[in-house]
């Protein structure tokens, strides 16, 4: 199942769909707590610090959202209020896990150098994702005529974007080269995160 139909399946079922939202919003909230745990204890800069307070707030936006489906749904981000829990759960993760363990290899940094590096490049591929996810989606939700938007995280998303790559250029001239590699490394744990709840949604029974 490509991506569009999955989220054109997902629109159709109300707790379907509120899955989907508190799942989005458990993501952004993982986002800006690893973002804050990759700030310098002094030397933190203000674009960290904007972003970690912004994907805070898309957590928020999107957790507000389900209200809009039901206000009695996914209240909390245990497993089975979101979708393929353990692949949700794990993307993340194991994508700094990763992405800490080749800009170790490619760059010999220290503790606060490697934390900041996997600030950039990980927001970064993030970033990317996000800018391919929501436009997608809310076409669907437009399509569909939904009370729901996501507008307002497309916008920030694509204002991040264009921050990581300044954040890049002045980090290191070959970026690019070793953001392919984390590229790589997400879409693969992309590619089994979107299995995973392609899965869980093809096996509801949808009226």
């Amino acid at each position: 199942m490509e991506f569009q139909q999955l989220l054109e399946r997902i629109v159709q079922d109300s707790i379907t769909h509120a899955k989907w939202l508190n799942t989005l919003s458990f993501m952004e909230n993982a986002g800006a707590r690893k973002i804050s745990k990759c700030e310098h204890p002094v030397s933190v800069t203000l674009i960290q610090l904007k972003h970690a307070a912004e994907e805070h707030r898309h957590a928020y936006y999107l957790k507000k959202q389900i209200g809009k489906i039901d206000p009695e749904l996914c209240t909390t981000y245990e497993t089975d209020e979101l979708l393929a829990p353990i692949a949700t759960r794990q993307y993340l993760h194991s994508l700094d896990v990763k992405a800490c363990r080749y800009l170790q290899t490619a760059f010999n940094l220290n503790k606060e150098e490697l934390k900041y590096a996997a600030y950039l490049f990980v927001t970064y591929a993030i970033e990317v994702r996000a800018d391919e996810l929501y436009p997608v989606y809310q076409d669907i939700l437009t399509k569909e005529s939904s009370k729901i938007m996501v507008k307002s995280i497309i916008l920030e998303e694509e204002g991040h974007l264009e921050e990581m790559i300044n954040q890049l250029n002045e980090f290191s001239a070959e970026w690019k080269l070793h953001a392919e590699k984390i590229l790589t490394i997400e879409k693969e744990l992309h590619d089994l995160w979107i299995n995973a709840i392609a899965e869980e949604v093809s096996q509801l029974d949808y009226a």
